[in-house]
């Protein structure tokens, strides 16, 4: 119990670290949390996770709905990695299906324009995959922690 609600509480630390690339995007990593319980825990700690790990985002933003999209993201991941889909596969798999979420959300019920979603959009999907790579290799360790 205690390595999941450190997965839960983690991404809303490291979800005020950002890194910038010479591509001129920021890599997010407060997915490495998110998909860490997620192929720790399955669906439902990738769910708990993104949803309640995305708290403080959502409050500092005034977007609530960003936690229903982490919410989605982590399911997914933990969903197709339990099907026996590969980390970074899973990882990208539960983006896509979360990014509807995410233009629909940010567009019509938090008002951002497209000049700030699309962007935002093309660094989720890059630091998604940076940052389920990194989890699938955490993820054997810290199964045998949870144990």
């Amino acid at each position: 119990m205690g390595l999941l609600l450190a997965l839960t509480i983690l991404p809303n630390i490291l979800g005020a670290i950002n890194f910038g690339t010479l591509w001129g995007f920021k890599i997010h990593t407060f997915q490495l949390a998110v998909f860490a319980a997620a192929f720790v825990y399955g669906p439902t700690g990738g769910l708990a996770s993104g949803f309640f790990g995305s708290l403080y985002s959502a409050i500092v933003m005034k977007n609530p709905y960003i936690m229903v999209g982490n919410a989605i993201l982590g399911f997914f991941a933990g969903l197709f990695a339990r099907r026996g889909v590969r980390a970074v596969y899973a990882g990208v798999l539960a983006y896509a299906i979360q990014l509807p979420w995410l233009v629909l959300s940010d567009y019509y019920l938090a008002h951002l324009p497209m000049t700030f979603i699309k962007p935002l959009a093309v660094a989720l999907l890059f630091s998604n995959i940076v940052w389920a790579a990194a989890a699938d290799r955490l993820a054997k360790p810290l199964t045998k922690l949870a144990c």
